[in-house]
């Protein structure tokens, strides 16, 4: 006991009545968008070619183009140079921590937080600042030589009001001797 399909007619008939329309339909549905991608390819790719005349393809403009972004520079210290001045030695090291008063350093030139510390006296600053002190590490992380360190602390410390006076090097101290 089947049904019957129903043949009423519900008064709504679809935009496609015929086959054919069905075929030029289905064609326009591919055929269209196809178009649209190729002239949307032709459109970029001519964006992006050069006029006549600019030497974007030159190899200097290559070059700049592909140039590193930083470069390392080596430098080569000679032996015979002998430590470091006070002034040199702060700025290689120290500075990047007490300029800026990170960590709670003391920093450069503020007689406020170095007037406790001057009470210490330079030995002792000198041997907090070669073996490492709360935050700073040994050597405020570098490569210096305790005398170079010495000096880089009376450097420090006499801008922020002491009257330290800068160490000579052992050679120095020898040759000025009578």
């Amino acid at each position: 006991m089947s049904q019957a399909p129903q043949t009423q007619e519900s008064g709504h008939q679809g935009p496609i009545s015929t086959p054919q329309q069905l075929m030029v339909a289905v064609a326009a549905a591919f055929i269209v968008p196809v178009i649209i991608i190729v002239l949307l390819v032709m459109y970029v790719s001519s964006q992006s070619q050069n006029a006549a005349g600019t030497d974007a393809l030159s190899a200097q403009a290559t070059a700049d183009r592909i140039m590193p972004v930083g470069t390392v520079q080596i430098k080569l210290v000679s032996a015979n140079t002998g430590p470091r001045s006070g002034e040199e030695a702060y700025k290689a090291q120290c500075a990047a921590c007490h300029d800026a008063g990170m960590l709670g350093a003391p920093k450069f030139g503020d007689a406020a937080a170095w007037g406790g510390r001057i009470g210490q006296g330079l030995a002792t600053l000198a041997g907090h600042a070669i073996k490492g002190f709360n935050a700073m590490p040994a050597q405020g992380g570098g490569d210096m030589t305790d005398l170079e360190i010495t000096r880089a602390v009376a450097f420090l410390v006499n801008a922020g009001g002491a009257k330290f006076e800068e160490p000579a090097a052992p050679a120095a101290e020898a040759a000025s001797a009578p």
